[in-house]
């Protein structure tokens, strides 16, 4: 019987939802890495996506060029780093925001992963477990498979026991690879790219710490909080 599944995106995550108990998803240089830091300051981060942003919360994040003083809080990991405890963040995405909010209706656990956090939040997880690799996005909205995601997919299930499925043993062979310099994957793949291009260096430097928080961001009423 395989116990750790492996698969991309929103469909990737409804496909798997019979075979496995558990969700982890990863959204490795935005919102994984924002609701480790946010949780590990024990905030609360409530996923959704873009056109679906909830009502009671405290503040919802705005987009990493909008930022300012008066909305201080965004999808860049950095601009969460000093959130105060108790606050409770929409964190709207295409992505891992919306994966994670849709996948709270169909499997009994959901956590975040991310290079951060992959040892800790294995080690929480119990029973069959499906790890999703969040992708990106092309211009037509379509999935953009990203090497960050299968990383740190990867690192999620090195750190799981059980059989894996063939796509599992894939992403954990990727890890494997990139593990000696993480740093250097995240810099050069195309987000990483992208991020540093648009003066966000600081975010490719969190993401790519492997193992650096305990924090285990489980989802429960709704919203993230630290286990």
């Amino acid at each position: 019987m395989t116990d750790v599944w492996m698969g991309w995106g929103l469909h990737g995550a409804r496909a798997l939802a019979g075979m496995a108990d558990v969700v982890v998803v990863v959204d490795v240089l935005s919102f994984s890495t924002c609701v480790d830091v946010a949780c590990a300051r024990r905030a609360f981060i409530v996923p959704c996506a873009p056109d679906d942003v909830p009502r009671r919360v405290d503040r919802v994040a705005v987009s990493r060029t909008a930022v300012t003083q008066a909305e201080p809080y965004s999808l860049s990991p950095a601009s969460l780093r000093d959130i105060e405890a108790g606050t409770r963040l929409a964190l709207p995405s295409p992505n891992g925001s919306a994966i994670t909010a849709a996948c709270g209706g169909i499997y009994a656990q959901v956590f975040a992963g991310c290079l951060r956090n992959a040892t800790a939040v294995a080690q929480a997880t119990r029973g069959r477990v499906a790890v999703i690799a969040a992708g990106e996005r092309w211009p037509d909205r379509s999935l953009r498979p990203a090497v960050e995601d299968l990383i740190g997919a990867g690192a999620v299930i090195n750190a799981l026991e059980g059989v894996r499925s063939v796509d599992a043993e894939i992403a954990e062979a990727a890890f494997v690879h990139a593990r000696g310099d993480l740093a250097r994957s995240l810099h050069e793949c195309e987000s990483g790219r992208e991020l540093i291009d648009l003066g966000f260096a600081e975010d490719v430097e969190l993401a790519s710490e492997l193992n650096v928080s305990r924090c285990v961001p489980r989802l429960r009423d709704g919203a993230f909080a630290a286990d």
